[in-house]
């Protein structure tokens, strides 16, 4: 498959750039910075140099043209004020699925947050950041163009990766290695009777490739 990765130097993003090109996959990742480019290479993956807060949706789904899949895991990280969560969290995330469609690129994976909720309440920078990816999310479920997951990861750890997840409709907070959700994230794209769930994800005691599986129904 060839897979278009925006925010391909997250921490998340070079885990899954590493795992899916050891699996032979086409990898590219989106990025704003130059400098950046050769982490990517490193972990076997295409840079693709292209600021997502000012990008025209013709401009991204050039780019999007000729994958298999796509993935949403850009964040507006968190140094960064409320501002930002609007203009990245949901605004270049809205862009991404946006340009998805124009491209005729159906397989869609979002890395969003557990407690992502366009109603959710509050006006720290959190609350913000909930808010944008809720209302992020729920554009992306109401284009009926994309095969769309949306996953959520509990509170993310630098930890080793297990293997071991819960991952279902509902989990409870916890925490999960970002290793973890990478594995997730590479399984899911594998694994098209996904499309149409939102999932969340914690540290658990069932293999990536069986709760993938039970998920999809299998």
């Amino acid at each position: 498959m060839r897979i278009v990765i925006a925010g391909g130097h997250g921490q998340i993003a070079l885990r899954l750039e590493r795992l899916l090109a050891a699996r032979g996959n086409e990898v590219a990742g989106i990025i704003r910075k130059a400098e950046q480019g050769d982490d990517l290479r490193e972990a076997g993956a295409e840079p693709v140099l292209l600021d997502l807060e000012s990008a025209s949706v013709e401009e991204v789904a050039a780019h999007l043209r000729g994958a298999d899949a796509a993935v949403f895991a850009a964040g507006a990280g968190p140094g960064s004020g409320a501002a930002r969560k609007d203009t990245v969290d949901k605004g270049a995330a809205v862009l991404f699925a946006d340009a998805a469609v124009l491209a005729g690129v159906r397989r869609h994976v979002v890395v969003s947050s557990m407690g992502a909720d366009a109603n959710h309440q509050g006006d720290d920078v959190f609350d913000v950041y909930q808010r944008a990816k809720g209302e992020a999310d729920d554009h992306v479920r109401g284009l009926d163009a994309l095969d769309w997951t949306i996953l959520r990861p509990g509170a993310l750890t630098n930890d080793a990766g297990t293997g071991l997840v819960r991952l279902e409709a509902h989990t409870g907070r916890g925490p999960v290695p970002r290793d973890d959700v990478a594995a997730v994230v590479a399984e899911l794209l594998e694994t098209p009777a996904t499309a149409g769930l939102t999932l969340e994800l914690v540290a658990g005691s069932t293999p990536v490739s069986v709760a993938v599986k039970a998920v999809a129904g299998n």
